[in-house]
């Protein structure tokens, strides 16, 4: 098993203030190598096959992401940690699965209170604490708690437009982004479909709701609720982008390195590409709506070029799970292109088009140009790679689940695999882990929104409770082997049961999940074999 940090020179087990920092697998930095500038762009309900990088028979043309690509590395089994937004995010930022925390399925809404706390390390307070200057930019998703009216209580999910009568606006929100590391924050906090319609920039609203919006397009839908009259759904996309592309700009005045996390709203409902785009692909919106976000790309990555510090800039471009079917992927197929490739199934399912995403790395003083990697990665390795490159080695409870993509950017031997197993989570909440070729699932059908749904008879009924797939084989997932490979399928339950129950999956000490009460887990696994 890999678990790499850089750290100084003397390789020894650290203590600070009575705290032991776990260190494993200690490798020192080969060469001295300037802390880099650091961008991880996040896009939203992309596909794999969206990007022709990845998918060469596509029919959406993505020229400036393809370019990042050949500039950089392409991993071609990188997936997330969830096939919905908000699970991934937290899995991205913190280094650890989403279902260790309280959110065990679904997502947040736009009014739901934060779900990160402020004792744990993120990839931005890390960052921070090593002298970085770092910015959020975008959809948060993780929730914050919006003020409140005198004398109210914060009540309604979030889903309905009478759930924010009780929200104050005129004050700031608690537990946003800033207290979580980000030095600069400005975003919205749900997706672009959720309300309320408000940017807030370091904890403040910008602008008091004047108005409540509601579109009911085929494409470009969101939900009825208060926006601001700063708040411009057309324009989000190419305002963060906007922003971003000034962020970069003012950094040369700036002696320390920083990070940006450009989390997109993108190409996510509402689809809405400027009118310069309409129609673009020939396809549909969604596909219009993709070639814009990569053009921005393009503008975002040539502001880059012109800083001056485009070879020590880590750029790292991928998606929060796979393409949504409110992008209409029927029209798309009928046209030939296939958002999720060769792989079965979408956005919130268990199944490979749920969570395996584009993944690029550029970082022309580390990564070779024009390399392809093919070892299984998560986003989830986000954070264990900033703490590599930070020379800052981990406590036991931080980035439980994360492993340093150092010796991958370098194109190091690995002696097996990366990671020694992945694991994968559905909107329902259904579990699948991959080890080597081999993928269990945990469910019998997609746990997702693809048939056959958790709702469908055939799944609750007639399919087997588990799922086997060897994807070297069968990368479509559809020739299940649970029956003639027994060994294989308790060999991968009892690893995932092992992972869940340790409250980590990489080398340390045992740690707790949220809640601590896990029993449960081993209870729902062991009836599926009765």
């Amino acid at each position: 098993m890999q678990c790499i940090l850089r750290l100084p020179s003397v390789n020894k087990i650290l203590l600070l203030s009575g705290l032991y920092l776990l260190t494993c697998c200690q490798t020192p930095v080969e060469e001295s190598t300037p802390a880099p500038n650091i961008i991880f762009i996040l896009a939203d309900d992309l596909g794999y096959g969206d990007i022709s990088a990845f998918n060469p028979e596509g029919k959406i043309r993505t020229p400036n992401i393809d370019q990042l690509a050949r500039e950089g590395m392409r991993f071609t089994d990188a997936h997330t940690t969830s096939s919905v937004c908000t699970p991934t995010r937290y899995g991205l930022l913190t280094g650890r699965y989403n279902w260790r925390s309280r959110l065990k399925n679904g997502v947040l809404t736009g009014k739901s209170e934060a779900l990160i706390p402020r004792s744990r390390t993120t990839v931005a307070s890390l960052l921070k604490e090593s002298d970085y200057h770092t910015a959020f930019i975008g959809k948060w998703h993780l929730g914050w708690d919006w003020a409140v009216h005198d004398q109210r209580e914060n009540e309604g999910a979030g889903w309905d437009e009478h759930d924010f009568v009780d929200l104050d606006f005129s004050q700031p929100v608690q537990n946003s982004p800033n207290d979580l590391g980000f030095t600069y924050a400005y975003g919205h906090s749900g997706s672009l479909d959720m309300a309320p319609y408000v940017y807030v920039e370091n904890g403040m609203p910008t602008a008091i709701p004047d108005t409540v919006t509601v579109n009911t397009g085929k494409y470009s839908w969101w939900r009825k609720g208060p926006t601001a009259p700063d708040f411009i759904h057309e324009d989000v996309t190419p305002n963060f982008f906007r922003r971003a592309i000034e962020y970069i700009r003012e950094s040369k005045t700036v002696s320390k390195p920083y990070f940006l996390y450009l989390a997109l709203p993108s190409p996510h409902t509402p689809i809405l590409p400027t009118s310069a785009w309409q129609g673009k692909s020939e396809i549909n919106p969604y596909a219009d709506f993709v070639m814009m976000v990569d053009d921005l790309v393009g503008q975002l990555t040539e502001v880059v070029d012109q800083s001056g510090a485009a070879d020590r800039t880590l750029i790292i471009f991928t998606s929060d799970n796979g393409c949504s079917p409110a992008a209409k992927i029927d029209e798309m197929i009928a046209k030939d292109h296939y958002p999720s490739y060769i792989y079965r199934g979408h956005k919130a399912d268990i199944f490979e088009g749920g969570h395996r995403v584009p993944f690029i790395a550029k970082w022309p003083d580390v990564i070779t140009a024009n390399t392809i990697c093919e070892q299984t990665i998560s986003t989830v390795d986000f954070f264990a790679t900033t703490a590599g490159i930070a020379e800052r080695a981990l406590a036991p409870n931080e980035g439980e689940d994360s492993y340093d993509l150092w010796p991958l950017f370098k194109q190091q031997k690995i002696n097996g695999t990366f990671r020694e197993a992945t694991i994968h989570h559905s909107i329902n909440g259904s579990f699948a882990i991959r080890k080597g070729d081999w993928k269990l699932i945990m469910c019998p059908g997609s746990g997702g929104w693809s048939f056959p749904t958790p709702q469908d008879s055939l799944a609750r009924d007639t399919l087997p409770e588990i799922q086997l797939y060897n994807l070297a084989d069968n990368p479509s997932e559809t020739e299940n082997q649970w029956a003639e490979k027994p060994e294989i399928v308790e060999e991968l339950k009892s690893l995932l049961i092992k992972y869940i129950n340790d409250g980590r999956s990489t080398p340390g000490t045992p740690q707790k999940n949220d809640p601590t009460d896990n029993d449960w887990w081993q209870i729902e696994f062991a009836e599926q074999e009765s």
